[in-house]
């Protein structure tokens, strides 16, 4: 399938491999795994980045592989059900902060016609995600505009 913004096609990616249970070496509690993960919500990580450091570090010295295979929930269903969630999803946070980076270089650079058109596409990639998570992750009235993304991100 090509890419949105370009005509090229881009390189597949891996996929996880199949497995339908935690492996026997990483043997952690559950419960154990919600609340370091909900502990580090509360450090500010985002879902992605919780997930990393679960690989990375572990809990209490066990790496945690995959998180729902090691609980039967996503990162993200578990900071639902423990109130931890952030009120913008992930993807478009990220969205929203790179276009706030270009406005201001294109600010400082209004000549930059490349930086331009990558400002037009982040921001056209933000308002379909806008109205993807309309309703159910964001409210109905909500609208992408520069001014109300650099609010929530401040």
């Amino acid at each position: 399938m090509a890419r949105m913004h370009t005509r090229r096609r881009g390189s597949s990616g891996s996929d996880n491999p199949v497995a339908e249970e935690a492996p026997e070496w990483s043997d952690v509690d559950a419960e154990d795994v919600e609340s370091r993960v909900v502990e580090l919500a509360e450090q500010g990580h985002d879902p992605s980045q919780i997930g990393l450091k679960l690989r990375d570090e572990g809990v209490k010295g066990t790496p945690i592989p995959d998180v729902k295979l090691a609980t039967g929930k996503k990162v993200t269903e578990i900071l639902e059900e423990n109130g931890a969630e952030s009120e913008l999803p992930e993807d478009l946070r990220n969205l929203m902060e790179r276009a706030v980076g270009l406005r201001k270089h294109m600010e400082r650079n209004p000549q930059d016609a490349q930086n331009k058109r990558a400002l037009q596409n982040t921001e056209a990639k933000i308002r379909r995600l806008v109205n993807y998570y309309q309703g159910d992750k964001l409210d109905a009235d909500f609208e992408y505009d520069y001014e109300t993304a650099e609010e929530l991100l401040s």
